[in-house]
């Protein structure tokens, strides 16, 4: 079988690109496309490769396959021996399989009795002649007759039977093919498309006929002609071997593009970071996530949605050989992948200029290695040509400049016909590793001002420095400063706000819709997630959110306008939108960008808020103006809107419910802007203590649910919901109250399962399932302290503890029955619990 690098340039990239549809029809001829010319149609056999391909096409997900032939139906599927995935079209679309049945009535069954003898007429006297009856149509053969007597007899067809009213005429090579009903291959497309609901269809053939299926192709459509004759198809191959490769082409760009390689394990990947930027890179040293010109831009590294298609930068020993192991070395976010006689060191710079992003990856050891760099920005929305040059690679094609220095490295540019990449094979040594550097954001290929060893020096004394002023709990302390550098990561110092997790789209529910993007600045994540690092003694991070969060109010009304999320600039978010250009992380569609979530109503945000405010103040032994002038504006924010439904915090898409977290937070929004006021002799605002006490009222009334006997998730249900344990853990109720052991025990029995805890069991709207969540997980280990199950508390949290990756490193959820994990990476949440959980057993 060819290659597919035999294949025109033009028409692989054509290929891969409709490969990427959402849903994929894909539609061939019979003789002369799936199977060779022959001069007895009977002994016309498919090509095995063409079967093969098609039929491994049949199996991939949203990919539907069919034969659309001019052959009767019980002939085609009699010598093709197709499998039932792929449909059977037959007699020009006159015959469908099972689902695409057409039967005919009485009228039209005369018809083709009268236009079957008619055509034995025309026949009788011409030897080689004959013909084919088909349920619906009648084929006259001329092949096999005198070329003379043959034109005559398609010319008599022509003038005779073809004019008749009813009749659909349909001409192909050395054959003419009346039929009662009005079809042909193109309608056959068509009822197939509608059929399937296909975004883009493939069409291969080679015949006359096949002319009205390409006339119906359109749009991202792809028509390839089988044979040099003039046609509508875009493409031409020139016979049925090379028609095997297109489907092979086909089905590998398909099958990576749905599923891509091996899934690597979400808590496996370790986050590199320098407080403006993250990446993201495998166990076995591929860069698979990194956006430019921030976090929350689009990706130029998109591998971990898209498989090594859309983006990927690695490195590995030539001869193969498996990684020994990762690790972050102490209290760094540097990063070092090692196997035998190979080490890559990556690290992003700690001082460049605020528009780049720069990340260094070291080659050291004494064994060959090779080295991928597939650049794909956009998304790979763009095309990108590699230019090389005397000290690296130019990245050309894009709006934003990238580069990467390479000096002495020599490099193959191969294309996929819209994009470059480059390979090489470098040999370090002990004295003389190979360093590459790639610059985001700039031209500049010249030699840094300081020398690697230098700069790693630098960026690693950056994160120890600030380590080593932790005060770290004695459980799990290293841990603990994983979690806290980790959350340190997350924040954007340039601007102050703080990313909820460094992903966007890994799944809540493998293969399905759970999807979200969660590159962005929540106010309530952010505020629990800098409040945090001031527990454990670092203030700075505290105090920048809290000016990113002055300048966002800043451009509202009132505090009462405030959107759940942000832009880690503190700008509003665009419309929320997917990039169907992705597969997914293991199949798992769609991709998000953006987050629907923007335009909520969230009315627990302002409680963590003031939390921060209170333990700011305390850290500091002062309260500022500024930060009492934000709790004002908080506590006003819930003045005015407390009594309404909400959305909630886990961001449900159904209509808002009077939920009981909401509520308990509006809450604590009030009850502790009134102990800061009193403890900093402030003067507290007429009406804020009957406010307080009308909350708390409306909560233990409203909320409690005798049938549950337990809070509920809302008012107006029985569902229950971890975050309701808020109701003992604020404070609002003590926590010996039967009402909240009751709770408790409620929310243990419906929503923890093993080593973790749901957020929630009932129906949200959304098919599929989810993980359970580790912060919910922490809130019943606070749950469990708070009501005298010690015991309980520390076996959860050591279950907690062992679903971290080999880094240290926890997303969003857990699968306790699959035993892995769920969600976006690594996520500022189950990072708090950690720490929260650590400090509170410590204790």
């Amino acid at each position: 079988m060819l290659t597919a690098e035999a294949l025109p340039v033009e028409l692989r990239r054509a290929i891969v690109q409709i490969a990427r549809t959402p849903r994929l029809l894909v539609a061939c001829d019979y003789d002369g496309t799936l199977a060779p010319i022959t001069a007895t149609p009977e002994q016309a056999l498919p090509r095995p490769e063409a079967v093969g391909a098609l039929r491994s096409l049949a199996g991939l997900h949203e990919t539907t396959t069919a034969v659309i032939s001019g052959r009767a139906l019980r002939d085609l599927a009699t010598l093709s021996r197709l499998p039932a995935e792929v449909h059977l079209v037959g007699s020009h679309g006159s015959e469908f399989d099972i689902g695409f049945v057409h039967a005919l009535d009485d009228a039209a069954r005369m018809l083709l009795r009268n236009v079957e003898k008619e055509l034995e007429q025309i026949i009788a006297d011409v030897p080689g002649a004959a013909l084919e009856v088909k349920p619906a149509s009648i084929a006259v053969h001329v092949r096999l007759a005198e070329h003379e007597a043959g034109r005559r007899v398609l010319e008599s067809v022509h003038s005779g039977p073809s004019t008749w009213d009813g009749i659909s005429t349909t001409d192909g090579k050395e054959v003419v093919e009346l039929a009662v009903v009005q079809t042909d291959k193109g309608r056959a497309l068509d009822t197939l498309r509608h059929q399937v609901g296909a975004s883009a269809a493939i069409f291969l053939g080679d015949d006359v006929t096949d002319e009205k299926a390409f006339a119906r192709l359109s749009g991202p459509d792809l028509g390839v002609k089988v044979g040099g004759e003039e046609s509508l198809a875009q493409y031409s191959i020139p016979d049925t071997a090379e028609v095997a490769t297109v489907l092979a082409l086909m089905y590998e760009e398909r099958r990576n593009w749905l599923y891509g390689e091996q899934a690597t394990p979400i808590e496996r990947l370790s986050m590199l970071a320098n407080e403006r930027s993250v990446a993201l890179v495998t166990p076995d040293a591929r860069l698979t996530w990194l956006c430019h010109p921030g976090p929350d831009a689009p990706a130029v590294f998109a591998d971990l949605l898209g498989g090594t298609g859309a983006g990927h930068f690695s490195i590995k020993p030539h001869r193969n050989g498996l990684p020994l192991g990762q690790r972050y070395l102490p209290g760094t976010m540097t990063v070092e992948t090692r196997w035998s006689r190979l080490l890559v060191t990556d690290y992003l710079e700690q001082e460049s200029p605020s528009h780049r992003t720069d990340l260094v990856r070291v080659i050291s050891g004494e064994t060959e290695a090779q080295i991928v760099f597939a650049p794909r920005p956009e998304f790979g929305g763009v095309p990108v040509r590699l230019l090389p040059e005397e000290n690296g690679l130019r990245v050309l094609g894009t709006s934003e400049p990238i580069v990467l220095r390479a000096p002495g490295v020599r490099w193959e540019i191969h294309t996929d016909g819209m994009h470059d990449t480059a390979r090489a094979l470098v040999h370090p040594t002990a004295e003389q590793p190979v360093v590459l550097e790639l610059r985001c954001g700039t031209t500049d290929l010249g030699v840094h001002d300081l020398t690697e060893i230098d700069r790693r020096s630098r960026a690693g004394r950056y994160w120890s420095d600030w380590a080593t002023t932790l005060k770290l709990p004695a459980v799990e302390p290293d841990l603990v400063s994983r979690s806290a550098l980790t959350l340190r990561g997350l924040v954007h110092t340039d601007s102050g706000g703080v990313m909820a997790a460094a992903t966007t789209s890994l799944p809540e529910d493998i293969g399905g819709v759970r999807n979200w993007d969660y590159r962005y600045c929540w106010i309530r994540d952010a505020a629990m997630t800098v409040r945090e690092l001031v527990a454990l003694g670092s203030l700075d991070e505290a105090e920048g959110y809290l000016r990113w969060l002055h300048g966002v109010l800043a451009t509202l009304a009132g505090p009462e306008r405030l959107h759940p999320l942000y832009t880690l600039a503190g700008g509003q978010i665009g419309a929320e939108a997917v990039i169907d250009s992705l597969p997914g992380y293991a199949g798992s569609r769609p991709v998000r960008v953006g987050n629907l979530a923007n335009h909520q109503v969230q009315l627990d945000v302002f409680g963590p808020v003031v939390e921060l405010v209170v333990d700011l103040a305390a850290a500091r032994s002062e309260l500022r103006d500024d930060d009492w002038q934000l709790v004002r504006a908080m506590a006003e924010a819930v003045t005015r809107r407390w009594s309404e439904p909400d959305h909630g915090i886990w961001e449900e898409r159904h209509v808002p419910r009077h939920r009981v977290y909401s509520r308990v937070m509006c809450w604590v929004t009030i009850d502790r802007a009134i102990k800061l006021g009193d403890l900093y002799e402030r003067e507290i605002p007429a009406g804020w203590h009957e406010l307080r006490d009308a909350i708390a009222s409306d909560v233990l009334e409203h909320g409690w649910n005798a049938e549950a006997q337990a809070y509920t998730t809302a008012y107006d249900g029985t569902d229950l919901d971890a975050a309701s344990l808020f109701v003992g853990l604020s404070g609002l109720l003590d926590p010996q109250d039967e009402r909240f052991q009751s709770t408790v025990t409620a929310i243990e029995a419906e929503l923890r399962s093993g080593s973790t805890v749901y957020r929630y069991r009932r129906d949200d709207g959304l098919p599929g399932d989810e993980g359970g969540f580790h912060l919910c997980a922490a809130w019943m280990i606070e749950a469990y302290l708070l009501t005298g199950r010690r015991t309980e508390a520390q076996e959860l949290f050591e279950q907690m503890v062992a679903a971290a990756g080999p880094t240290g490193l926890l997303p969003e959820q857990y699968d306790p029955v699959a035993e892995r994990s769920l969600g976006n990476h690594p996520q500022a949440y189950s990072h708090i619990g950690l720490i929260r959980c650590a400090t509170l057993l410590s204790r």
